[in-house]
């Protein structure tokens, strides 16, 4: 019912919900404002509630635009979330080899499936399966509704090997969020995100490197309410050629500095910096 609301009434009912999570539930409110104090020492309090409330109105309506993306028609979804150098897309059709792209918690990553809709290539989406096996099945509809997939993490190499060895393999583009923190005896590589040291995660330098793929940026900026603009950015083209950590230091500079541009649309309630006070395990680079 809520994802078949005219487009208006849908955004009145995201600042509903908003009200409710950001002024009754208060929502890990306690997380963000210290995600934000932590990472924007120069910053006031009334500028941090500032970003704090932007954020949550933010959140709402990302989560619920997930929501509607299981009735939104196709035109509305190319309208909504437009790739600004389709060329350059188009151009890595004509390779026919399949491509990684990493994005961050920032923005939207939901809509990303328009590119099944603009494109020859297949949207895949490398996640973690969800506990809660309704909400799991939820996700996959989602996904599916204009062709694309999802690969859980922990078969994402089988998978892609068997893809890229196949006779004529499928055309796709494998999309990881790839600023999670890793678990701390995993944590292999240290490097400053927002001017702290934590781990990084390196799921998509490894996956680039051993499947030689080449592994782009994908930048996403927020237009307005429920209208976004992406651009492909190339990490490494030749990954096997690139030093080591080069990839991930590079996402995480990009995602950086959208973050410093515009906070408001980076995902604040998950705890990033969780392990900024935990010792490199044995054998770690530090950056």
């Amino acid at each position: 019912m809520i994802s078949k609301l005219p487009w208006r009434l849908f955004y009145i009912f995201s600042t509903c919900v908003y009200l409710i999570v950001y002024y009754i539930i208060g929502y890990r409110k306690k997380t963000v404002t210290e995600n934000l104090v932590l990472v924007f020492p120069e910053k006031d309090k009334k500028e941090i509630h500032r970003i704090r409330k932007a954020f949550y109105k933010h959140m709402c309506d990302m989560f619920l635009e997930m929501i509607k993306s299981i009735s939104i028609k196709e035109e509305e979804m190319v309208d909504r979330f437009r790739l600004k150098n389709l060329d350059d897309l188009t151009k890595l059709e004509e390779k026919n080899k399949s491509i990684i792209i990493m994005m961050g918690h920032y923005t939207s990553y939901e809509w990303t499936n328009a590119i099944d809709l603009i494109t020859k290539f297949r949207c895949v989406g490398i996640y973690k399966p969800i506990k809660n096996k309704y909400f799991d099945r939820l996700v996959h509809r989602i996904r599916g509704r204009f062709g694309s997939g999802l690969i859980p993490s922990a078969k994402v190499f089988r998978e892609i090997y068997s893809n890229q060895n196949k006779e004529n393999p499928d055309l796709n583009l494998y999309g990881l969020i790839s600023d999670q923190s890793p678990k701390l005896d995993r944590a292999m590589f240290w490097s400053d995100f927002m001017g702290i040291k934590v781990p990084a995660f390196m799921g998509g330098e490894v996956l680039a490197k051993r499947l030689d793929l080449s592994i782009y940026y994908f930048h996403v900026e927020k237009i307005k309410r429920g209208y976004y603009e992406a651009t492909l950015v190339p990490i490494a083209e030749d990954p096997t050629n690139v030093p080591d950590y080069y990839i991930t230091e590079q996402f995480l500079r990009h995602l950086e500095t959208q973050i410093r541009n515009k906070p408001e649309y980076y995902l604040w309630t998950h705890k990033r910096w969780k392990h900024r006070f935990s010792t490199p395990p044995n054998g770690a680079t530090i950056k």
